[in-house]
């Protein structure tokens, strides 16, 4: 029997959203899948609406409503779209970080306002696609993981206000993978203000070695997982990595909670 589900995936050209993309279209879904450059959409196959679309964009609410209302409705929505600008917080100009937040923010809540009529209507799923920082942040990452953590607040909240709809929200939050993220990040390079503190995280990353990264095949594999589960989670950290850092961070914040109320 034919799959009948419809997905959307936003950044669906490479990484995470390349591999989840794969993974519906051979399970047989349907799948509106939108990125900036055409040139890698068309190597999708299967039942696949490519969508060449900037998400920040003026007109990519009404384009993709105007998918999803020719699909004939949505199941899955995978809210994957975003990119990393690393530096110290001083030092990344208004410009970088209003560029920044368009994407990871403002072009996540135009995504979601398109499909949610039809998520409703199907009860359907949402995936947002976090971070480990959306829970940590550290010297140099500042802004990124301020985006992210925007996405889980947000995200919390609309789960909240969608149960009585039958829709659930998961925010999954990815450690390190080779994805080819780190490669588009953008770093601003500190003065020596911060050299012993920004300088030298960036420095140590550069250099981590191959084995620091995971197989993103890990993370497509969860995300689709969760689409499939009865009661799936709010949050989902993947990685050994998100898994001990978020930890440790929620650790540190219930002692920090106590020092300050003792």
């Amino acid at each position: 029997m034919e799959n009948t589900e419809n997905w959307l995936i936003t950044g669906a050209t490479s990484g995470f959203g390349r591999l989840v993309a794969r993974r519906a279209l051979d399970r047989g879904a349907h799948v509106i899948a939108v990125g900036r450059r055409g040139d890698l959409l068309a190597g999708l196959a299967g039942r696949v609406t490519p969508i060449t679309l900037d998400i920040t964009a003026p007109e990519a609410e009404p384009t993709l409503r105007a998918a999803v209302e020719a699909a004939g409705g949505l199941d899955v929505l995978v809210n994957n779209a975003g990119y990393g600008v690393f530096g110290a917080v001083e030092q990344i100009s208004g410009a970088e970080a209003r560029a920044l937040f368009d994407t990871n923010v403002l072009a996540n809540l135009a995504v979601l306002r398109a499909a949610l009529p039809a998520l409703r209507a199907s009860r359907g799923r949402i995936v947002q696609l976090s971070s480990m920082n959306g829970q940590i942040a550290w010297a140099s990452s500042g802004l990124y993981p301020a985006s992210k953590a925007a996405v889980e607040l947000f995200s919390e909240a609309l789960a909240a206000e969608l149960a009585p709809a039958g829709v659930h929200v998961t925010l999954v939050e990815p450690g390190l993978f080779a994805t080819g993220f780190a490669g588009s990040v953008h770093a601003v390079a500190p003065d020596e203000t911060y050299a012993p503190t920004v300088g030298k995280f960036l420095a140590d990353f550069s250099q981590l070695p191959p084995s620091a990264f995971g197989d993103p095949a890990r993370v497509a594999d969860a995300i689709v997982a969760v689409t499939e589960m009865p009661d799936p989670p709010l949050r989902l950290a993947v990685g050994d990595d998100a898994v001990a850092g978020i930890r440790a961070s929620l650790h540190a914040r219930l002692a920090e909670l106590d020092r300050a109320l003792a």
